[in-house]
């Protein structure tokens, strides 16, 4: 696997933060994308420490998604906070993951981020609509761990 820095092209990388983008145009919710090559943990247990270390336990209306992914270990998950996670009906991550991982199995993973994102920004935008005072809570950049 590539190193992390060189895991994505610059377009691919453009593609994943212009989707974040457009997501949150229309919501007041926060998507952030986090990779890195390898932990030692599960990818849930990792993303849900990631969410915390990237703050995004602390936007206003607790509705920030993280897509988590370790290259090296094919690893992925996806976490919603509190805020999200309480409308959302229970298979909801679940089906977000399968449409991403869809294009993962084709080394389409730009694509699948992208699918994934756009996916969730649909549902926050349901539940937690753009609003005249909303500001951009958290980076809209992909951290690389």
């Amino acid at each position: 696997m590539p190193k992390v820095a060189d895991f994505f092209t610059p377009a691919e990388e453009e593609a994943v933060v212009a989707a974040i983008q457009q997501a949150e145009k229309n919501t007041s919710g926060e998507i952030r994308v986090h990779i890195e090559q390898h932990s030692e943990k599960p990818p849930l247990e990792r993303a849900q420490e990631v969410f915390f270390l990237l703050g995004m336990n602390a936007t206003t209306a607790r509705n920030g998604v993280l897509f988590y992914m370790g290259t090296d270990d094919r690893a992925f998950a996806i976490i919603g906070d509190e805020g999200i996670d309480k409308v959302v009906e229970d298979d909801f991550w679940d089906s977000t993951k399968d449409a991403v991982i869809d294009h993962f199995k084709q080394t389409r993973f730009a694509d699948g981020l992208v699918a994934g994102i756009l996916k969730a920004g649909e549902r926050l935008k349901q539940y937690f609509p753009y609003t005249d005072d909303d500001k951009n809570e958290l980076p809209d950049t992909i951290s690389k761990g």
